[in-house]
């Protein structure tokens, strides 16, 4: 079944992360007022580079993620949509495609009781999914697959040893410097995986996935609306102010009953 048919394939893709290992907290003296830093540009460093290395430098995120031992700020995003939401409850079965570098897997481990830590709550499962090597996690399995490929869905269903609850993506493809084009390329993953979801999903189930705002994901939206009980958007606080994405949550997946 071919719900979309302009999808494309996309390019594996590892979140950066900056580690401030190196930065000191820095205060004025007068009222210990926080300083923001001031990245200089270098010779062979773009100035885009330069501001995305400022912006991490001065990013409360990025330092409580490291601080609290997650692999990036996006652990943040899950786990505030989670809040919301609720659909990573102990017991649950989880997919997370397009995993690297890790961090919202580190989330729904603990979420969904993976590693058995919480006595008398039901264990869940955690299945990460990517193109690229990931570092183990502890509770989590670990694959390198492409989702796009035939018979994908079968091999996550056999990992899992049966249907998931939740299917979630933070997928992003490679930025072309040209909004609508990253928009249309963001929106198309979104939507292949959703196809995946729509496969490998339990009656109730869970899809959450990192869409851009921009006005080409109606088909999307009218897909999951037809498919699932309840389609929320949302936009996290650890997600930037001036980022376009926000976070399509469908609860609710009405299985067999839409085929």
């Amino acid at each position: 079944m071919v719900v979309f048919p302009h999808i494309v394939k996309h390019k594996g893709m590892c979140a950066r992360f900056w580690d401030p290992d190196d930065m000191a907290k820095k205060t004025s003296g007068r009222g210990q007022r926080d300083l923001r830093v001031r990245v200089k540009s270098a010779r062979g460093r773009k100035l885009s580079s330069t501001r995305w290395l400022e912006r991490q430098l001065n990013d409360p995120y990025v330092k409580r993620a490291r601080d609290e031992g997650f692999r990036g700020r996006a652990a943040y995003k899950i786990s505030e949509t989670d809040d919301k939401y609720r659909f990573l409850v102990p017991g649950a079965r989880v997919v997370d495609l397009g995993c690297a570098p890790g961090g919202w897997c580190q989330v729904a481990v603990k979420r969904v009781n993976a590693l058995g830590e919480r006595s008398g709550k039901a264990q869940g499962r955690v299945l990460g999914i990517d193109l690229q090597e990931v570092e183990p996690i502890a509770g989590a399995e670990i694959h390198v697959l492409d989702f796009m490929e035939d018979g994908a869905d079968d091999k996550v269903k056999a990992w899992l040893d049966g249907p998931a609850d939740v299917v979630m993506s933070d997928m992003a493809a490679a930025s072309s410097g040209h909004k609508q084009t990253d928009h249309l390329r963001i929106i198309a993953l979104c939507e292949a995986a959703a196809e995946l979801a729509f496969d490998v999903l339990d009656d109730g189930g869970t899809f959450v996935a990192k869409v851009l705002a921009g006005g080409a994901e109606g088909t999307l939206q009218a897909e999951l609306k037809r498919r699932f009980t309840k389609v929320a958007n949302f936009k996290p606080p650890a997600s930037r102010s001036d980022s376009s994405e926000k976070f399509v949550v469908a609860t609710g997946f009405r299985g067999r009953e839409t085929e």
